[in-house]
């Protein structure tokens, strides 16, 4: 006998067949829909164990008759991490091209919720599925979320959640822990001083929780720092440097910053301009060509980076588990929060 050949992979009948139940049961405990006594979920979950049964989703999805269709709704502007995640969604495009799998993206105004707001009211479950959204913590946005997956939509959440809504899950780094972090690092990097900090905006969650865990850790364990700020830069290159070169003319002794958004290419230019390069220790966030180049220059200390290619990842992966278990809750870990130095950059 040739070990070497894998064996026979088992299906949903063997799992009837061992657990002595039907396949509707079986298909009821796969997808947690209700109508099954403990007792015989217990056999069918015993049965898929024994049988080391792995749930085969291209089959699935096959079964379906038609492709599972993801829409992407991503800010536009200069946001040099939102073009990440764009040109990430366009490799896993290519990627899924023979998975009964429909990827699109569309973007709306940054920072407008009446723009994210009208694609949302634009959406129907006869031509989408799922819908991942990059979103602000507006009330009309939480009102659109709970209108679509009225009409059939579901709704993942990415980045920045928005928990008081009807979305089915998020995918995104712990923010609060990724502001903890950054206290950390500046506070052991700044022995006295001020440190400047400047968010995109407040009116989004993940940059207010950063803020949160940042003001927390700092204030707790290193009291001899003061907290100048926090200033918006709105995620644009122009506006970020404009409020960073108020910060740094306001307040000449501060000893860090943290940007907790984007427009990074602007706080290196405005660091450039007053010629503190290299005198501030600086945390950004999102490994881009620019907070690459300023790593190596020592412009910036480090970089938090929350992986694009890993939150789209796991964003089909969660679209796919809405289409295949439309009740059942959504499982998955939250992304990996990278800290990168010069000294380790890929």
């Amino acid at each position: 006998m040739d070990d070497s050949v894998e064996p026979k992979r088992a299906t949903v009948h063997d799992v009837a067949r061992t657990a002595g139940v039907s396949l509707a049961t079986v298909d009821r405990v796969l997808n947690a829909r209700p109508g099954v006594r403990p007792e015989t979920a217990e056999k069918v979950e015993n049965a898929i164990k024994a049988l080391n049964f792995r749930r085969d989703l291209g089959a699935s999805l096959l079964a379906r008759a038609r492709d599972l269709r993801v829409v992407f709704l991503i800010p536009d502007g200069s946001n040099a991490f939102m073009e990440s995640l764009n040109a990430a969604i366009a490799r896993r495009v290519r990627q899924t091209r023979n998975e009964r799998l429909t990827l699109s993206a569309a973007q709306y105004h940054a920072l407008d919720p009446g723009a994210l707001v009208g694609r949302l009211e634009a959406l129907n479950g006869r031509q989408t599925d799922c819908a991942v959204i990059v979103a602000p913590d507006d009330p009309a946005v939480a009102r659109a979320i709970d209108a679509v997956t009225r009409r059939g939509v579901a709704v993942i959440t990415l980045v920045s959640d928005l928990p008081n809504s009807a979305r089915r899950h998020f995918i995104g780094i712990d923010n609060q822990a990724a502001g903890r972090s950054a206290a950390s690092l500046l506070g052991r990097f700044c022995p006295t001083g001020k440190v400047g900090i400047i968010a995109g905006s407040l009116g989004l969650r993940d940059h207010r929780e950063r803020f949160e865990g940042f003001a927390g850790v700092l204030g707790r364990e290193f009291p001899q720092l003061e907290i100048v700020g926090p200033v918006e830069g709105f995620d644009d290159d122009a506006a970020t440097e404009a409020a960073a070169l108020k910060l740094l003319d306001t307040h000449k002794d501060l000893s860090g910053i943290y940007n907790l958004g984007a427009g990074n290419e602007g706080l290196v230019a405005a660091l450039g301009k007053t010629h503190r390069s290299g005198n501030i220790r600086v945390v950004a966030h999102e490994l881009t060509d620019t907070t690459r180049d300023a790593l190596r220059a020592g412009t910036l200390d480090v970089v938090l980076d929350q992986n694009p290619d890993g939150e789209i990842r796991a964003a089909v992966a969660a679209a796919r588990q809405v289409a295949l278990s439309p009740d059942a809750e959504i499982h998955s870990d939250p992304i990996e929060i990278g800290i990168f130095l010069r000294d380790n950059l890929r």
